[in-house]
């Protein structure tokens, strides 16, 4: 019984007679989930009384008071001390509850000139910002191990696919880097998240600002903010920063979700390119032999979960008048969620990347076969005076005439190739080795050594 015997109440209290329905707190706190804002909300709330005692809002003894009542609560929740109560709905009131129980009524002042509509929005742009920058850095390792890799296994041609099926060879720090590029567009697309969750709306109030003469400035210089919300309205309704975190998640999470099923096919037997670590895998209960992909399989498959945050995220919005509306507390879930998929998931695909092995002898087994180098052929008879669509057609009619005799490009005799075109009489031998076809692609992104490794220059410059 605080502050000379005052009964904690909520805030909202005074307009009703009956208390809530224990089934409706229950549907509608937030508390279960919200209380990893606790200390954004410290955070938030020190600044704004801070401000308050600037302006003469509250005397600085006031804010001296409810200060250290806030540094006691902020060590409670760091040492897993605080004692949360479902009764107060959300962290914001739990923390004013309690601030109220360690220094008395003086407590309540911490809410002056703001509403739990600009609170809760300033905590959560807090907690973007801090977990955009985190996994920034997360994908930032990633791309330095594809790097690393890529630059181990320069000399190493692989097979490139269309349809899944084999195609035209290509160096396998090509089709590494290939996922290079990919995270850094999508480091780009994190990085205009973080701008535009960079706005600070405390001052907005439940929706129109308020009277008292607050310093919505220095608040937000307080608390690193670049930019403030210039409409109240706004301030309290956009979640649009969660929407676009949430889309460049779905963008990421697909690119990863790309690349693990590659490493899944790339792993299997019938591929045999590459083998995982034995930490990265696990094995089956009655099959002694298996060797399962499983982190790459749950990262591919974690790409639901994110796709859906997204698409219940914009569904959420699409009806709602402003400016807040009790629907805008679905907001949080399913992106502490995306953020934790995220943060659990780059670690160990880095890791996993870094330790796997590359089956060189298989690779090379792979490339060894001169279908891969048909393009290669129609571009010497494009040399020829022949036009590309000609060419196609005799080179096609070649394939044809060795698979029906069960042989090799490389394998015909002169007499033999020279039925399909006269040109063909000369050696073509360079024409159907894997390496002299990628040496030849010099062309800036292509997969000769030599722009494989201006490629990689380029991209350390970038990091």
């Amino acid at each position: 019984m605080p502050g000379g015997g005052e009964e904690l109440k909520k805030p909202w209290q005074g307009r009703f007679i009956k208390d809530t329905a224990p089934e409706v707190l229950k549907f509608t706190a937030s508390l279960p989930y919200d209380c990893r804002l606790a200390l954004f909300d410290i955070e938030g709330s020190r600044a704004h009384v801070e401000m308050l005692s600037q302006t003469g809002i509250i005397n600085a003894d006031e804010a001296e008071v409810i200060l250290k009542g806030l540094e006691d609560i902020r060590e409670e929740i760091v040492s897993e001390k605080f004692p949360y109560d479902l009764e107060f709905e959300d962290i914001h009131m739990n923390i004013e509850k309690r601030l109220t129980e360690k220094i008395g009524s003086v407590g309540g002042k911490i809410h002056t000139a703001r509403s739990r509509n600009d609170q809760v929005a300033l905590d959560m742009h807090l907690y973007v910002l801090e977990e955009a920058k985190a996994i920034d850095v997360n994908l930032l390792q990633l791309q330095k191990v594809l790097l690393k890799c890529a630059e181990q296994n320069l000399d190493v041609v692989i097979p490139g696919y269309t349809h899944l099926q084999r195609a035209q060879p290509v160096l396998l720090a090509h089709h590494i880097l290939a996922y290079f590029w990919m995270l850094k567009r999508d480091r780009e697309r994190l990085q205009g998240a973080i701008e535009r969750a960079d706005l600070m709306p405390l001052g907005a109030g439940a929706l129109a600002g308020t009277g008292f003469p607050i310093d919505r400035e220095r608040v937000a210089e307080k608390l690193g903010f670049k930019k403030l919300y210039e409409n109240s309205l706004d301030a309290v309704s956009d979640r649009d920063y969660i929407i676009e975190f949430l889309s460049f998640s779905s963008i990421l999470i697909m690119h990863l979700s790309r690349l693990c099923e590659e490493i899944i096919l790339w792993s299997s037997f019938e591929f045999g390119f590459i083998e995982l670590d034995d930490a990265h895998t696990t094995g089956s209960s009655m099959m002694p032999q298996k060797k399962n992909p499983d982190v790459a399989e749950l990262i591919r498959g974690k790409s639901g979960r994110v796709y859906g945050s997204l698409l219940s995220m914009l569904t959420v919005m699409k009806g709602l008048p402003l400016a807040y509306n009790k629907d805008l507390q679905e907001d949080k879930e399913g992106l502490f969620d995306t953020i934790d998929t995220l943060k659990a998931a780059l670690p160990l695909l880095a890791d996993m990347l870094g330790v796997m092995n590359i089956n060189r002898s298989r690779l090379k087994e792979a490339v060894d076969d001169d279908y891969l180098c048909a393009t290669d052929l129609a571009d010497f008879l494009v040399r020829q005076g022949v036009t590309f669509r000609e060419a196609h057609h005799i080179v096609g009619k070649m394939i044809g005439y060795c698979r029906q005799n069960s042989k090799r490009l490389r394998e015909l005799e002169v007499q033999e190739r020279k039925q399909f075109h006269s040109a063909l009489a000369e050696d073509i031998g360079d024409l159907l080795d894997p390496v002299h076809v990628v040496a030849a692609r010099r062309c800036r992104g292509g997969t000769a050594p030599e722009s494989v490794q201006q490629q990689l220059e380029l991209a350390y410059k970038l990091l």
